[in-house]
């Protein structure tokens, strides 16, 4: 009898253990979701990306102290930087999920990377050294500046659908407020996650005028602005909203036919220009690998070596020449 009590006393001590933990690792995953699960992310994502407005009322203000670092020190440091809270702009923008210190250190450990590089390994000279750290510590603001690029582009792009989805929402009976919560909900990132943004500001007691004001702000498209102001226009001196909002999105259409028909039309000069850029560089580096002596003075010879540098600074040249003669605005 007695080992059949110790018998049953384990057994139950066995299923306490097995329930104990599996409501640990419950508990531990409800803790993880509710912190860093995808709700949460999005979530934190939409709150962050309030940070990108100008809105300086007390209705919002809460909702846009975006933090530059994680680090406190690093957070002091930076608030107490003019340009901190504009390159922070230019992150959201971009949509990603970085921080002003984050951008930085990553910069400044390319920086002096290829500077040690270039001086301690390869041996050259601390301006070269110097050179090649700058140049790779362009680089994380050349990857965020081409993510925003591409964000504005492709939100220009889904624009015109979008006001077309609001005047069809206009003309079936529903408030504009309702419209812009229908192209948050049924529109395509990244478009519907700044009209969200202007629905969620006008729930949280902006003013429409400052909730589409902040929308221009954050993205600065000219396009999205007539958008901005062809409301607050109407809202003042009324009229038919509809039939401004559709004039205006196939005003867009149309001009982004005729970005596109340009483009086509210049893509040879573009073609040539990037011949023309690599070309030099490839030149170099397969008469190099075919005949090295015939390459060493480049490399070895003061006067070869000043040659490159005076053929670098006409190459920049000239490539910003030919970036200004292929871009061509409409």
């Amino acid at each position: 009898m007695l080992q059949s009590i110790g018998g049953n006393a384990f057994l139950i001590m066995t299923v306490l253990v097995f329930v104990a933990v599996v409501l640990l690792l419950e508990g531990g995953y409800m803790m993880w979701k509710s912190y860093r699960g995808p709700q949460a992310k999005k979530i934190a994502k939409r709150l962050q990306a309030l940070s990108a407005s100008l809105d300086k009322t007390k209705q919002s203000q809460l909702l846009k102290q975006r933090m530059l670092s994680e680090i406190p020190v690093f957070e002091r440091i930076l608030l107490n930087l003019p340009r901190a809270r504009r390159l922070d702009r230019l992150i959201l923008q971009a949509g990603l999920d970085w921080t002003v210190f984050k951008l930085l250190l990553s910069c400044l450990a390319l920086g002096v990377a290829a500077c040690l590089t270039m001086t301690f390994l390869l041996r050259q000279s601390m301006l070269m050294g110097v050179t090649a750290g700058i140049a790779l510590a362009v680089l994380p603001l050349l990857y965020v500046s081409r993510k925003r690029s591409r964000r504005l582009t492709k939100i220009e792009q889904q624009l015109p659908d979008a006001l077309d989805l609001m005047t069809r929402a206009l003309r079936s009976g529903h408030a504009f407020s309702s419209g812009l919560q229908m192209i948050g909900d049924e529109m395509a990132e990244p478009i519907a996650g700044e009209f969200r943004i202007v629905h969620d500001e006008v729930n949280f007691g902006v003013s429409m005028q400052q909730a589409l004001t902040n929308l221009s702000e954050r993205i600065p498209i000219t396009d999205l602005r007539y958008f901005v102001v062809a409301v607050l226009i109407q809202r003042d001196s009324g009229g038919n909203l509809t039939e401004v909002l559709g004039n205006l999105s196939r005003l867009i259409r149309e001009r982004l036919k005729l970005f596109s028909k340009i483009r086509v039309l210049s893509s040879e000069g573009r073609l040539s220009a990037w011949i023309l850029g690599i070309m030099p560089f490839a030149l170099g580096a397969i008469m190099s690998l075919l005949n090295p002596d015939f390459m060493a003075p480049l490399w070895h010879d003061p006067i070869g070596i000043a040659i490159i540098k005076y053929m670098l600074i006409l190459m920049v040249i000239g490539v910003l020449v030919l970036r200004k003669i292929i871009r061509i605005r409409v």
